[in-house]
């Protein structure tokens, strides 16, 4: 990450924004999708930060009063285009900083006629800090993160102790984060990271959590399987206590 920033910009970052240009359809989908499915923010230092006291109403942004699910680094968006044609009684955020996948992310929603579907291009951790307010989010996905496999770059990884306070403030008690990776020390460190996370508690039985039903297979996960790394899932809830 080269942007210059402060707060958020000095811990890890939710995945890294590539560069390159966008196809024509997706410069196409940009200019025509956006102001439909984007979310407007007001920017601090960085590109991709989301200024302090910036918070939207959800129900304003959607509509109505629904459940909240938010996903971080929707990526091309197969999982929660995916998830909002399947399930139209909940709002659904993708948080994405690649602005192509969000491109891609909209042209499919558009397809599907889905209405229940925002995106914002945002650092992740600032968007549940400053954006979202405290208490207003259902569940959480974390799927595939940047896994930093290099020894001396996981320090960069999102899943790190600072971070669960940040989810806990975002979600209503009782409400879900929901993890998933393919890299085994990854895992085992989101496991560790969690487990010893004020304010919330396991949801699930033995080792890992059985696979999210709710997360279409990508090819991204087909081709982890592919070369033999297994996918593991967690899932924690927030238990309404400490955080």
């Amino acid at each position: 990450m080269t942007e210059p920033s402060r707060g958020f910009r000095e811990r890890p970052v939710s995945f890294v924004r590539r560069s390159g240009r966008m196809s024509e359809a997706q410069e196409r989908a940009w200019r025509e999708l956006s102001p439909r499915f984007v979310i407007p923010v007001a920017r601090d230092v960085a590109a991709t930060s989301i200024l302090p006291g910036s918070a939207i109403d959800p129900g304003a942004t959607f509509g109505r009063s629904a459940r909240l699910v938010v996903e971080i680094g929707s990526g091309q968006g197969h999982a929660i285009v995916h998830a909002a044609a399947s399930d139209p009684a909940t709002d659904f955020l993708a948080v994405e900083v690649f602005r192509a996948g969000l491109a891609r992310t909209m042209l499919d929603a558009d397809r599907a006629g889905i209405g229940n579907l925002r995106l914002v291009e945002a650092n992740a951790p600032e968007v549940l800090q400053h954006l979202l307010p405290a208490g207003s989010v259902d569940e959480i996905w974390i799927f595939f993160p940047d896994p930093w496999h290099k020894k001396r770059h996981t320090k960069r990884r999102l899943l790190a102790p600072e971070f669960p306070p940040v989810l806990a403030a975002a979600l209503r008690p009782g409400g879900v984060v929901r993890l998933a990776t393919d890299w085994e020390d990854y895992a085992r460190q989101m496991r560790e990271v969690m487990d010893a996370a004020s304010g919330f508690v396991r949801d699930f039985p033995g080792e890992w959590a059985e696979r999210y039903d709710g997360r279409v297979l990508t090819a991204f996960e087909r081709k982890g399987t592919r070369v033999g790394r297994e996918i593991r899932d967690l899932a924690y809830r927030r238990d309404g206590i400490g955080g």
